[in-house]
């Protein structure tokens, strides 16, 4: 019977484990992406002396990358600095401009911005969804941009950059990769705006050749891309525990201040009397359990108890058990110690379990 108990528990205790393969970033990690993406159809207005005409192209699409370095705060929220790069080739199809034959040249735009992103921890098995916004600096290239009436000159504008403000909104996944904890496959779509206009100097094609300006009036951005992120210090998941019945099992508790995972001087004693014990006692594994109270949404919960079970599973290696006899577990607020309600601070569940068998 009591084996069977100890059986059932095994597998409840396993099921918040499995969620954890997409835990909140907590700390430095890197990401990169490349993809593609297409300008929405682009407004410039052109104008020589005291003549004006207005029109917009469309560009075909071309390449993107983006790399990114940033911090995990724990409880969903990252923030991080990227530079990227996109060129779009083609200007074709004009409209307006006082009904142009063509148009042709191409676009630059490259630069860095400051995002803040949201992950969903444990909204979706083995998918973590993420939004973001973000603000920055985008400098604009336009590279033999030209119009070309039915009847009269050729208005081209000079190869020159303009910078802008720009701002963009993201949205995304990371799937998890389970053998290579902190690595994730990324997606997301991102658009971008650039405030303002940027205006280059241009001339026509005329004899003598006059001059003029060609201004970009609008600049709205699509890409889709697809990378890798990296999240730094992430241990392995921690695995289930072994079905075995808890015969003569010896724990030692480890309690933690309200939303800490850092050891006092009081929870260093323990531990090292804890490290002491299995020098002298005959054991098969030692589980580090980590725990929490109920304050917190159960995702962040989960995420805590876990860096809580990392720190005293270091700290007993340091003291001198050996690694590979340390089974590792987070239960969030799964395993209450005393019984509470939702959203309470009881010190006495704020806990990590040191348990020999």
């Amino acid at each position: 019977m009591k084996l069977r108990s100890a059986l059932l528990a095994s597998a409840m205790m396993a099921m918040p484990l499995a969620a954890a393969n997409a835990q909140a970033i907590d700390g430095l990690y890197v990401a990169g992406g490349v993809g593609a993406n297409f300008i929405q159809r682009e407004s410039f207005d052109v104008k020589f002396g005291t003549g004006k005409a207005s029109g917009d192209v469309r560009s075909n699409i071309g390449p993107m990358a983006v790399i990114s370095l940033g911090w995990g705060f724990g409880n969903g929220v990252r923030a991080e600095v990227e530079v990227n790069y996109r060129q779009n080739n083609g200007f074709n199809n004009p409209q307006g401009f006082g009904t142009p034959a063509s148009a042709g040249g191409s676009e630059q735009k490259f630069g860095g911005m400051v995002n803040v992103l949201y992950d969903f921890v444990g909204m979706v098995p083995m998918v973590q969804p993420y939004v973001g916004v973000g603000v920055g600096y985008q400098r604009t290239i336009e590279q033999n941009l030209h119009f070309q009436p039915l009847s009269g000159p050729t208005f081209t504008a000079s190869n020159t950059g303009r910078g802008s403000f720009a701002y963009q909104a993201i949205l995304g996944a990371a799937i998890p990769i389970e053998a290579m904890p902190g690595l994730a496959v990324t997606a997301e779509y991102r658009f971008m705006g650039l405030a303002g206009e940027r205006t280059y100097s241009a001339s026509a094609s005329t004899v003598p050749v006059s001059t003029g300006s060609v201004t970009s009036t609008d600049n709205f951005n699509h890409s889709l891309l697809v990378g890798l992120r990296y999240a730094f210090g992430v241990a392995p998941a921690a695995a289930p525990p072994t079905p075995v019945a808890d015969v003569g099992a010896k724990t030692f508790l480890v309690f933690f201040d309200w939303d800490k995972a850092d050891l006092t001087g009081r929870s260093e004693a323990i531990i090292r009397d804890a490290a002491a014990y299995s020098t002298r006692t005959q054991y098969t594994r030692i589980d580090v359990d980590g725990n929490t109270d109920t304050s917190g949404t159960s995702s962040y919960n989960q995420g805590l108890s876990e860096r809580r079970a990392r720190v005293v599973a270091a700290a007993l290696v340091r003291d001198g058990v050996p690694q590979s006899a340390i089974s590792m577990h987070a239960y969030g607020d799964t395993k209450l110690l005393v019984p509470t309600g939702p959203n309470v601070r009881e010190p006495q569940n704020r806990r990590v379990e040191i348990v020999y068998h």
